[in-house]
């Protein structure tokens, strides 16, 4: 005798924000369904820090948040919920509710690429990422190799692609920073 799966649960958005509220790992949430999200690996984590703290002490007297990856991001015109691996929001911070946990008004947003996630950030995600009227510029970093792939919005509504390697340097104009190659992967490959 063969078993038969389980019924498959569809979610809201409010149980979804609910139940992910109480759990010790992170979820993803997109039209009704949850993702569990995978560990990261000690380069994934090193580059993250290092985007972090270079954003950090670039827009530390600018009017500018920058979140790691445990600040969760709603697009609301698809119903995504995510967990990009750093945000930077300019201004006010718009939250989805009072509980100040899901921004709704990001300006920057960087992914660090992995063998699994690399196809998702570069399509389907980044897509979704494109409907939020805040969001300038995303920031690809790979942990294979030394690159940085920077995308900007541009006047038309178009994405103007710039890529960085060891000894450049990335600069985002929506909020005024330039942050060294060399600096983001500082000891990553050490």
């Amino acid at each position: 005798m063969r078993a038969e799966p389980a019924e498959k649960r569809i979610w809201t958005a409010q149980e979804y924000l609910a139940w992910e509220r109480l759990q010790p790992t992170k979820h993803e949430f997109f039209q009704g369904e949850i993702f569990a999200m995978a560990g990261a690996t000690r380069e994934h984590n090193l580059l993250v820090g290092n985007v972090v703290a270079e954003l950090r002490n670039a827009l530390r007297k600018k009017p500018c948040e920058v979140y790691p990856s445990d600040m969760r991001s709603n697009i609301p015109a698809t119903g995504l919920y995510t967990y990009p691996d750093a945000v930077v929001v300019c201004g006010k911070p718009e939250f989805a509710d009072e509980a100040h946990d899901t921004l709704l008004n990001p300006k920057v947003l960087v992914e660090v690429l992995s063998e699994s996630s690399e196809s998702y950030d570069r399509g389907k995600k980044f897509e979704q990422y494109r409907s939020v009227a805040s969001f300038s510029e995303y920031v690809l970093v790979a942990q294979d190799q030394v690159l940085v792939e920077h995308f900007s919005r541009q006047p038309d509504g178009s994405w103007l692609l710039r890529e960085a390697r060891a000894g450049g340097r990335i600069t985002l104009p929506s909020i005024d920073c330039t942050i060294e190659v060399d600096e983001i992967y500082l000891k990553v490959f050490a």
